[in-house]
């Protein structure tokens, strides 16, 4: 027999677990289908945090960082065992391109769209205390400003949240590989493969969510979504050997003046991120020399004594619009691509950030309201705690 639901899911990253856990919330049937395993691709390897986005200020995303400073107090609030606040700390030299003032006046503003919610206060970290943040240099250090921000393991709290969603009734298959699509009529009629075997079922909407694979899946849907012009962006890290004690450095490259973090992150240092073009195929991505040599050389202008040991390395891609802009400054709004205006039976979606993963679902369940069936409605995900799951 042909099982049918009212929503399936194709990808399980952070995107696609939370719209399988806003779904399955309104009472819809729920298929999530995932190749390999939850959060095995770019959603378990970010900077792990949960952040309004300070930079993102300069290029004028108000929206994005009031929208991202709310879901970071609603994680807050739910999720507590897996996002947690934690220090964040600016040092501004001599060469540092952004002023004193200018900083104050964008924290203020970061304050102000978070409301003044919990975590929202900032200050000047005094001159005597600079010698206690861990090792960073002092030399030509003019001002040093503490902020707050969250931290996050992004694989337990994707795993976290799907397990919430199966626990309202979503239905989770791994591995299984999706094959294709048609889009017949106000019905989506899906073929995948599990343990070497062919299966098929159907939806009355079929959701996307593949991340840097979401072009290798529209491909597979007939007829075909109309392309979204986007380009694969290479974010690597490094896990170093060392500690952070006092919290997270929020660094000015002085190669090219983007942010570079480096975190405290299970006992080691987290450095990262890099922005790369990426040309290849997504399962194939991996971290370059010359990102490890940009990180490690940021990393060393700022704590000098540090004794650099890369333990590992990973690499995540970003979905970003293809533009002429740097790609720093490019927009990290989410882009939901429906096949009609109304009643959409797929919906494609491009871009997003972790932080504002659950306010995307909410959106996307808005837009498929009309192409389902009235259910019953088993919980409110502005309420439903998070709570990490114990693995074998």
């Amino acid at each position: 027999m042909n099982p049918h639901y009212d929503v399936v899911i194709i990808g399980g990253g952070i995107q696609g677990v939370t719209v399988a856990q806003a779904a399955a919330a309104q009472g819809y049937r729920v298929l999530l289908l995932e190749k390999t395993a939850l959060a095995a691709g770019t959603s378990s390897r970010s900077s792990k945090l949960v952040h309004g986005g300070l930079r993102y200020l300069e290029s004028g995303q108000f929206g994005l960082v009031a929208e991202s400073l709310k879901e970071r107090a609603d994680l807050l609030r739910l999720a507590p065992s897996l996002v947690k606040l934690t220090p964040f700390y600016i040092p501004l030299y001599r060469h540092t391109t952004r002023s004193p003032w200018r900083l104050r006046l964008g924290l203020s503003l970061y304050a102000l769209l978070a409301r003044f919610r919990t975590g929202s206060s900032f200050h000047s970290v005094p001159r005597r205390q600079w010698d206690t943040l861990d090792g960073l240099s002092t030399s030509g250090l003019q001002h040093v400003f503490q902020y707050w921000d969250a931290q996050t393991d992004d694989q337990a709290l994707t795993q976290a949240i799907m397990h919430s969603a199966q626990s309202l009734g979503a239905t989770l298959i791994f591995p299984a590989e999706f094959r294709q699509a048609a889009i017949i009529d106000n019905q989506c009629n899906i073929e995948f493969r599990q343990n070497g075997q062919t299966h098929t079922c159907s939806a009355n909407v079929l959701i996307n969510a593949a991340g840097p694979w979401v072009e290798k899946v529209a491909e597979r849907i007939s007829p075909r979504p109309t392309p979204f012009p986007v380009e694969l962006v290479q974010g690597t890290h490094l896990v170093l050997d060392g500690e952070l004690r006092q919290g997270c450095y929020y660094l000015e490259s002085p190669q090219d003046q983007r942010a570079i973090f480096a975190l405290p992150w299970k006992g080691r240092i987290l450095l990262g991120t890099t922005e790369t073009t990426y040309h290849g195929a997504p399962e194939n991505v991996v971290p370059l020399a010359i990102e490890e040599r940009y990180l490690l050389d940021c990393f060393q202008h700022y704590f000098p004594d540090h004794r650099i040991s890369v333990l590992s390395r990973f690499a995540g891609l970003r979905v970003l619009p293809a533009e002429n802009s740097a790609i720093f400054q490019r927009s990290r709004e989410i882009y939901l691509q429906c096949d009609r205006q109304l009643k959409p039976r797929v919906i494609g979606i491009y871009g997003g950030k972790l932080t504002t993963s659950r306010a995307t679902a909410q959106k996307v369940v808005r837009l498929i309201k009309p192409s389902l069936p009235v259910r019953s409605a088993k919980a409110d995900v502005s309420r439903l705690p998070i709570l990490p799951i114990d693995l074998p």
